[in-house]
């Protein structure tokens, strides 16, 4: 008996534009708001102080984002509207003279700044919730498991090995969050 492989099509600009912006806004997003809870956790116990700089955090940073994305993205399609304008191959371009191929950087910057929120969110409603003295481990777990999620969601949509992408985001993120508890226990000792 013969198995046929079935494969799926290669990705387009566009999705690959989303899938980018949507992961790295993602991790950005639980990565930034859990390190900053837990920075001022390590300093001050007040859960009133902790949701003020957790909030500041999720919106702050999901316009960073999407500012960002906007930015950076729209170089890129400047770059890709030269290069097609002299007449050069792009690899990126499924077809080279459709301008609708190009990269969007509003499709960037919305879905990075959602991503952000989501991922964030996660965080922020862990830390605020009344664990008392768990509250710092419950959330150093949470954001393990959403690390995890969006490494798996990373690697299978971009045919990636998904132990690395996994190992990746949560040694990076577990090292954000460790340090700025650090800092915070350190600064929270001197004030």
């Amino acid at each position: 008996m013969t198995t046929i492989a079935t494969q799926r099509p290669a990705p387009t600009v566009a999705s690959l534009n989303w899938l980018r912006a949507g992961v790295l806004g993602a991790n950005d997003g639980i990565v930034s708001v859990a390190a900053t809870v837990l920075g001022v956790a390590g300093a001050a116990t007040a859960v009133s102080t902790i949701a003020v700089a957790g909030i500041a955090a999720l919106v702050a940073g999901a316009l960073s984002m999407a500012a960002g994305e906007y930015v950076s993205v729209s170089s890129q399609r400047d770059a890709e509207r030269a290069a097609l304008r002299r007449g050069r191959v792009l690899p990126t371009l499924v077809v080279q003279d459709d301008p609708d191929q190009l990269t969007n950087p509003w499709h960037a910057a919305i879905a990075s700044l959602s991503a952000f929120l989501v991922g964030g969110i996660v965080p922020l409603l862990v830390v605020l919730a009344p664990w008392g003295a768990a509250r710092v481990p419950a959330t150093f777990a949470a954001v393990v498991v959403a690390l995890v999620v969006t490494g798996l969601v990373a690697a299978r949509f971009s045919d990636a090995e998904p132990r690395r992408a996994v190992v990746r985001n949560v040694l990076g993120g577990s090292v954000a969050m460790a340090v700025t508890y650090g800092v915070g226990a350190l600064v929270g000792l001197t004030v």
